[in-house]
């Protein structure tokens, strides 16, 4: 007899959500959750709090699965958005949450009309009323960084304080029943017999069903989906409390706003008057190793100070307070993907590439409708796949060698188009190398 109905490791939002959509349909299942680390402690507790629908790779979803499953799936993740916020109300959790919306600015002449494919699959699909597009003066009305040119607005977005969420979701599922094991690191995993058998250092448990929900982890040697998943590191900086700079830039609204470049820099406001500011353009990690400059990078969080005060001069003399990093796992697409595993008794997901916190709890629906064997919207969505259906990534060591080599190249294009020069030509060759083999950054 098994454990377990379901066994999900990673305590991560997919994790969370998992368990807890598992028990919220089928209150009598036996679902355990294994972390191996501290539950809601990962990347998911320590990124940007950004809240974003799916509208913003909408054109990315049409390319892969076309329109009509496009529209189903960013029109889910606009509802996982609300349904986020309407969690957090019913279970009394106080995350900061903030249905703000989503800006989108051009820095810079190169950049000016990034979103325009998008904008026009969207128009397209026949969603005239969603994102607005705003001129330059329209988007200094919301936050006034001498930086900023024109961009686009997406209202289905919110902000949140991720660490809050996470453990509001890991107080919510302990309360279901499911049951919690952390500082427990997965070993081994046996799919073989007519139970899945899960190994950590402290023992075995055995399940019916088993979900992968540890994003970063898939990235390793001994996962079934090593080939399709890639790390870069993300790093965040604080502010000391400036509510006057806050003022001075009229960002009254709490948008979370970040720039249009491949390597890009993510911001918002924090209900007790600091501003946050992240940056995309960490190292590619070697495989799974997560630990170490992908966790916190001296040299990285230097160039993310100075994005800061790039586009808010203003914070030249005010104090970074903290500092952190993380791993984000990508998928080849840009795009999550929920993914049945070849048993077809054990499911994943990964591939948020920086945009999870809002996602999450749709996907969170999909793998518990799978790990229960429900035909429903969920399990339905274009975005559930098998393994076979994904875009593979180069083996190690080209990955991290090619990923790092690559990236350094985008990130001397951007600069130079930052500064208003004209990009050097081999740069600009090397930074193409993803669109033309059909990967995004």
């Amino acid at each position: 007899m098994s454990d377990f109905d379901v066994i999900v490791v990673g305590g991560g939002f997919t994790g969370l959500w998992t368990a807890y959509h598992l028990k919220r349909e089928q209150p009598d299942a036996k679902v355990g959750l294994i972390e191996s680390h501290r539950i809601g402690h990962g990347p998911s507790g320590r990124n940007g709090g950004f809240v974003d629908a799916l509208w913003v790779s909408f054109a990315r979803l049409v390319d892969r699965y076309g329109q009509e499953p496009a529209l189903e799936v960013a029109r889910a993740s606009e509802q996982s958005v609300i349904q986020i916020g309407g969690f957090l109300e019913e279970h009394e959790v106080d995350a900061w949450y903030r249905p703000s919306g989503y800006l989108n600015v051009s820095t810079a002449p190169s950049f000016d009309g990034r979103w325009e494919k998008n904008l026009n699959a969207m128009r397209a699909a026949g969603i005239v009323d969603g994102p607005r597009e705003l001129t330059a003066a329209e988007v200094q009305a919301i936050c006034a960084s001498p930086a900023f040119r024109g961009g686009v607005h997406y209202g289905a977005a919110a902000s949140v304080q991720p660490a809050r969420l996470g453990f509001g979701i890991r107080d919510a599922i302990e309360g279901l029943g499911v049951e919690l094991f952390e500082h427990s690191p997965v070993v081994r995993i046996d799919d073989s017999g007519p139970e899945i058998s899960v190994f950590t250092r402290e023992g075995r448990a055995r399940a019916d069903r088993l979900v992968l929900a540890n994003g970063p982890a898939l990235a390793g040697s001994g996962s079934p989906l090593r080939q399709n998943v890639t790390l870069a590191s993300s790093h965040m900086v604080i502010t000391e409390p400036v509510p006057d700079v806050i003022d001075q830039l009229g960002w009254s609204g709490g948008e979370v706003i970040s720039d249009c470049r491949a390597l890009l820099s993510y911001f918002r406001t924090t209900p007790d008057g600091r501003i946050a500011f992240g940056w995309g353009g960490g190292r590619i990690v070697a495989g799974s190793r997560r630990f170490g400059l992908a966790e916190v990078d001296s040299e990285i969080v230097s160039g993310v100070i100075e994005g800061l005060r790039r586009y808010f001069p203003m914070l030249a003399d005010r104090r970074i307070e903290y500092a952190w990093g993380g791993p984000i796992d990508a998928s080849a697409a840009h795009l999550p993907h929920v993914v049945r595993l070849p048993s077809d008794r054990a499911f994943a997901a990964f591939g948020y590439t920086g945009n999870g916190v809002g996602p999450s709890q749709m996907v969170g629906r999909s793998l518990a409708a799978l790990a229960l064997g429900r035909q429903d919207r969920y399990s339905s969505l274009a975005i559930v796949e098998s393994s076979d259906a994904l875009t593979k990534v180069p083996p190690e060591p080209f990955r991290w060698v090619g990923g790092a080599v690559i990236r350094e190249a985008i990130g001397r294009k951007e600069e130079a188009q930052m500064d208003g020069r004209r990009p050097d030509p081999i740069s600009s060759g090397i930074a193409r190398i993803p669109e033309l083999i059909g990967f995004h950054i």
